[in-house]
């Protein structure tokens, strides 16, 4: 029974696993970072609600072209050996890498009711920074994805790295 809804969700539901999946783990990678906030501030807030339903949707939002851009890969560079994946690692981090920040940057952006020029002043301050890490983070990652795991659990396996990596841009977001 748990095998076939296993079978379900990772086979004909792909498409909205993939994209459930994004919303709920951005929004827990912003509540862990809440917690940390909560924990080394003297006098803590209360957890902000709001702020974790706007990465919840801008995770939604991420997982529809996230799911596309692997299928996409995976169908132009089927291989597993060391050409493909390098190749495939590369166009992660020229092409997906930049494109997501930016849906973070302007999806919470706009949630937050901020200006276009606000939106632009934050990203351009922040964009380098988060794209050096990424740097560090999602070539590691994406070897062991890429070589390891089948094509209907690459966003998955990426939407649970980016919950740890989400705590980052939550910070990112929100205290610098």
């Amino acid at each position: 029974k748990m095998r076939g809804m296993f079978n379900r969700i990772f086979g004909k539901y792909l498409f909205l696993t993939n994209t459930i999946s994004s919303g709920v783990l951005m929004s827990a990678g912003d509540l862990i970072q809440q917690e940390i906030e909560k924990r080394r501030t003297p006098k803590s807030k209360p957890f902000d609600w709001e702020r974790t339903g706007r990465m919840f949707i801008v995770g939604l939002a991420q997982g529809p072209p996230q799911h596309i851009f692997y299928k996409f890969l995976d169908w132009h560079l089927p291989r597993r050996d060391f050409k493909s994946i390098s190749r495939k690692i590369l166009l992660d981090q020229l092409i997906a890498s930049p494109v997501f920040i930016c849906i973070f940057f302007f999806g919470m952006g706009y949630l937050e009711s901020h200006t276009w020029d606000e939106i632009i002043s934050e990203s351009k301050m922040k964009f380098f920074s988060i794209y050096m890490v990424d740097w560090l983070v999602w070539p590691p990652t994406q070897i062991i994805n890429f070589y390891f795991l089948s094509s209907k659990y690459r966003v998955m396996y990426i939407n649970i790295v980016t919950m740890l990596y989400d705590v980052f841009l939550s910070y990112i977001k929100h205290n610098v």
